[in-house]
């Protein structure tokens, strides 16, 4: 008897995660270009959210790709962590002042 087991990232799917993360990982760089050579703090905030994304993106689509649910949950502690440090830099943007002092 023949036993048929599929490989993780196999197929039509494994090949859609292929290209999906070459796609992913070269918006990765431009939007590191962005981050780095933005002309003022606003579109630096935005080019690292956009990275923070990206890279979510990317460990969703590597589990996807090897059939790993771990980084499901890597990929949502990233996204909470980007949240979190891109409402901080905004009010640090806007305010000065992350926490703000009581007296």
């Amino acid at each position: 008897m023949i036993e048929v087991v599929a490989e993780p990232g196999g197929g039509l799917v494994g090949a859609a995660a292929t290209a999906a993360l070459i796609l992913v990982s070269g918006l990765c760089v431009l939007c590191s270009y962005r981050a780095v050579r933005g002309p003022t703090v606003p579109d630096r905030v935005v080019g690292l959210d956009a990275v923070a994304t990206n890279v979510v993106a990317i460990a969703v689509l590597f589990a996807l790709k090897t059939d790993r649910g771990l980084f499901v949950t890597v990929s949502l502690v990233l996204a909470i962590i980007g949240f979190l440090s891109t409402v901080a830099v905004a009010k640090f943007v806007t305010e000065g002042d992350v926490i703000e002092r009581q007296e």
